[in-house]
C-alpha cells in the first residue's frame, strides 16, 4: 500500500506517524516543484525528512524537459529512492506551470518530459495520472502506454476526470480497463476509506496495488489494519486510540516545524481527523478558530477529554 502526496498533508510529521503505526509500503512527499528544487536546501519544511521515513517517494510537478536535469541532480545528491512524475493535479498552480494534468494533456511533451527523467535518473519511477477531461477512453489509453513504453516502473490512477471533485465517487471500473491496456504494474487511487475497500479494489479491478489518500490522515492507522486484515501480514494488536494519535501528531509536528507552520499543518490534519467524532465539527471549528500552535493544542486536548470517537462511520476501529 502506497501513501498518496497530498499538499499540506504528507510531510515529515504524518509520514513519522504512519511509520510508527505501522503497514504503509511506500510514502510519499508533499508535490514539489521541479523547478524550484535546485534553489532549496534539504531542511526545507517541503523536504525535511527523518532517516525513519523509508522507503520514500518524492513526486515532482514538471512542465519542461529542460527542468528534469537541475532537479534529478539535487534529488540524487539528497539521495532519493523513488521519483514520482506528477500527471493528475488539476489545481490552478499546475496549469501556469503547465505540469499534472496540463501536461498529461500534450502527450509530445510528456513523453520527452519522461524520456529526459529516465535519462537521467536510472531508480525506480512511477508516474499518477487523473483521468482524461472526458469518458473517451483514446487519451487515458495513449498516456498508459506512452509511460510504459518510455520506461515507467509502475503508474498510478486517480479514478477521476480531470474536472471531477473528491465528492464525486470514484470510477473503479476505469482502473480495471487501465490494467487492461498497461504494460506495468497499475495502483489504483480514489475512495479508499476503510480496509474493506483496499480488499474491494483490488478484487474489482485487478490493480497490483492501492493508494489511500485522505483516509492516511482521517485514521492513520487504515495501513495497519489493512495490512493484517487483507494481505495477513502481522497482527492487529491493541486498537489505537485516536486521542492518543492526535495528540502523537500534535508532538511530531511541534518537532518538525516552526510555530507557524506546525499550526497550519495542525488545522488541515484536524480537518480530517474529526471525522472519527460524532461531534467533530467542534473540535475542527475550534482549532481552526485557534491564533497559535499552543492554543490549538489546548483546545484540542478539552475536547478530546470529553469525547470519545464515534463508530458509525468507515472511520470506526
Amino acid at each position: 500500500m502506497l501513501l498518496a502526496p497530498m499538499a499540506g498533508l504528507t510531510h515529515t510529521a504524518l509520514r513519522r506517524l504512519l511509520t510508527e503505526l505501522g503497514g504503509v509500503g511506500l510514502l510519499s512527499t508533499e508535490m514539489l516543484s521541479a523547478r524550484a528544487l535546485p534553489h532549496e536546501r534539504p531542511d526545507h519544511p517541503f523536504l525535511a525528512r527523518t532517516p525513519s521515513e523509508s522507503p520514500l517517494s518524492w513526486q515532482l510537478l514538471v512542465a519542461r524537459p529542460e527542468e528534469v536535469g537541475p532537479a534529478v541532480e539535487v534529488l540524487d545528491r539528497w539521495g532519493t529512492e523513488v521519483l514520482d512524475l506528477n500527471l493528475g493535479c488539476p489545481a490552478p498552480q499546475a496549469r501556469r506551470r503547465g505540469g499534472g494534468a496540463f501536461l498529461a494533456a500534450d502527450l509530445p511533451r510528456t513523453r520527452a518530459v519522461v524520456r529526459e527523467i529516465r535519462r537521467r535518473w536510472a531508480g525506480p519511477l512511477s508516474a499518477k495520472f487523473r483521468l482524461g477531461p472526458g469518458p473517451d477512453e483514446a487519451p487515458v489509453q495513449d498516456l498508459v502506454r506512452l509511460l510504459g513504453d518510455e520506461g515507467a516502473d509502475w503508474i498510478t490512477v486517480h479514478a477521476r476526470f480531470r474536472g471531477e471533485p473528491y465528492g464525486r465517487p470514484a470510477r473503479w471500473d476505469w482502473i480495471a480497463r487501465v490494467k487492461v491496456w498497461a504494460s506495468v504494474p497499475v495502483v489504483g487511487n480514489g475512495d479508499v476509506a476503510s480496509p474493506e475497500d483496499v480488499g474491494r479494489m483490488m478484487a474489482q479491478t485487478g490493480c497490483d496495488a492501492v493508494m489511500i489518500g485522505r483516509a492516511a490522515a482521517r485514521t492513520p492507522w487504515i495501513f495497519r489494519r489493512a495490512a493484517v486484515q487483507v494481505f495477513h501480514r502481522g497482527s492487529l494488536g491493541p486498537n489505537p486510540d485516536p486521542a492518543r494519535v492526535y495528540l502523537r501528531y500534535a508532538e511530531l509536528l511541534a518537532e518538525s516545524f516552526d510555530e507557524r507552520r506546525a499550526l497550519g499543518r495542525f488545522k488541515e490534519f484536524t480537518h480530517h481527523f474529526a471525522e472519527n467524532y460524532a461531534f467533530g465539527h467542534l473540535l475542527a471549528s475550534s482549532v481552526q478558530a485557534s491564533s497559535c500552535f499552543e492554543q490549538a493544542v489546548a483546545r484540542a486536548r478539552r475536547f478530546l477529554e470529553e469525547n470519545g470517537p464515534q463508530c458509525s462511520t468507515p472511520a470506526c476501529l
